[in-house]
């Protein structure tokens, strides 16, 4: 086993024991699928795939959401552990630049860094929140916070503040339309582009579905 595969090794281990009772939209099988999709991606384009690797294994290592909107926790969880199984200083540096601006927040807030790894680890993230998984965790989280499925007097808002996504606590099924639905249009890849257009298919289907069994039509 070379130095870098040991090294996303114990990363693997690390991240699974930080996350074993994570809400299930975000624990360790959520890594492992983002894990999956962005070697996927990495293989159209030209990255540095230990970073994507990386930067896919500890993206959610402390998602703010869960640490009362701290943004500061997963940098800093990830720079230590990276640290400390030796990994070079500038592959720590552009890892914590992917945790740092990976997030959607809204989708109004310009992201700060840029890098080929960070659009890699981005798409991958952002397809997991798409399809038929991605219904899945939308509708876990909403249990997760005890929200209403859907109420019709309640609208999407598709202009909040990063601040105002963050604290949001409408409906379930506005989600899909405060970003869900904007993923496909997002995506930063070839390949990445491909796959989102596939499953954003699948949630307009569901979405029809939805609403005629609501309405009583089905």
């Amino acid at each position: 086993m070379s130095i870098k595969e040991n090294q996303i090794s114990q990363t693997i281990t690390f991240v699974k024991e930080q996350l074993k009772s994570a809400e299930g939209g975000h624990d360790w099988f959520h890594i492992e699928r983002v894990y999956k999709n962005a070697q996927l991606i990495a293989q159209n384009e030209d990255v540095d795939l230990f970073v994507v690797q990386l930067g896919a294994l500890l993206h959610d290592i402390a998602d703010s959401k869960f640490h009362d909107g701290d943004e500061t926790i997963g940098p800093k969880v990830a720079g230590e552990l990276l640290s400390n199984i030796g990994v070079d200083a500038a592959v720590i540096k552009h890892v914590i630049n992917i945790i740092k601006n990976i997030s959607f927040g809204g989708g109004n807030e310009l992201q700060k860094f840029h890098s080929p790894e960070l659009d890699v680890v981005q798409d991958a993230d952002r397809l997991d929140a798409l399809g038929a998984i991605g219904i899945a965790r939308t509708f876990n989280y909403g249990g997760f916070k005890n929200r209403t499925l859907y109420d019709p007097s309640i609208l999407p808002n598709l202009n909040m503040s990063k601040e105002e996504y963050k604290a949001s606590s409408t409906p379930t099924l506005n989600h899909f339309y405060e970003k869900l639905l904007l993923l496909k249009d997002m995506m930063n890849t070839k390949t990445g582009r491909e796959i989102a257009l596939e499953r954003h298919q699948f949630m307009v289907q569901f979405l029809e579905q939805f609403y005629a069994e609501w309405d009583g039509e089905k």
